[in-house]
């Protein structure tokens, strides 16, 4: 009875592999060589990635600790680490305190960084871009743990944190080309491709 069974659990088996080599002997070979150049595109790309990042780590700065934490050595932090950042000279920034909340365990303090691009023609900006710094000051760690950083991009959700992503640019960019779309509707549905370039000439 055992051996019926095992003669035809193997021929079963032998049925399915047969069944299974057909079926790739039958694939377009196109199809294979389109996914192999996938692969390699994929992992040239991750390598490249890897070599950019050891050549050039995302930029971080030493955090004070929750003893040493004071509203300003927070702001003077925040406007440390976003001068790390890589952006054309152009751009203007400056760092100012919004406010302290209480929440639960903890106390946070908000800072905005406002971005613009200012000229002779216009010194003031018409628009600028933000990006708003929490700075978590727990009230039961001790007083040797750095303090909690995250940051967000005016009108994003996404929370960034120091050292964990690089800045690009064109983030600040996008948010006053955003702007600048909300207020001159018509200009941009007349021009939408050389519109960006003609407000950072304005500005």
């Amino acid at each position: 009875m055992n051996v019926t069974k095992r003669v035809k659990f193997e021929k079963e088996a032998n049925e399915d592999k047969g069944s299974t080599s057909q079926a790739m002997a039958k694939e377009d070979p196109q199809d294979i060589t389109e996914i192999a150049l996938t692969l390699a595109k994929d992992a040239i790309t991750a390598a490249v990635k890897s070599v950019e990042e050891a050549e050039n780590p995302v930029r971080n700065i030493d955090w004070i600790t929750h003893g040493e934490f004071t509203e300003e050595k927070g702001r003077k932090q925040v406007e440390e680490f976003v001068s790390n950042w890589e952006y054309q000279g152009h751009w203007e920034h400056y760092t100012e305190f919004l406010r302290k909340e209480d929440v639960l365990h903890s106390f946070y303090y908000i800072y905005c960084v406002r971005w613009s691009i200012p000229t002779a023609r216009r010194p003031i900006a018409q628009s600028t871009a933000s990006v708003y710094f929490t700075i978590k000051v727990n009230k039961n760690k001790p007083p040797d743990t750095p303090i909690d950083v995250s940051y967000v991009f005016e009108g994003h959700s996404l929370v960034h944190r120091p050292g964990m992503i690089r800045f690009r640019e064109k983030w600040l960019r996008d948010i006053i080309e955003a702007k600048y779309v909300l207020i001159n509707p018509n200009i941009f549905q007349f021009n939408s491709i050389g519109v960006f370039q003609n407000i950072l000439g304005d500005f």
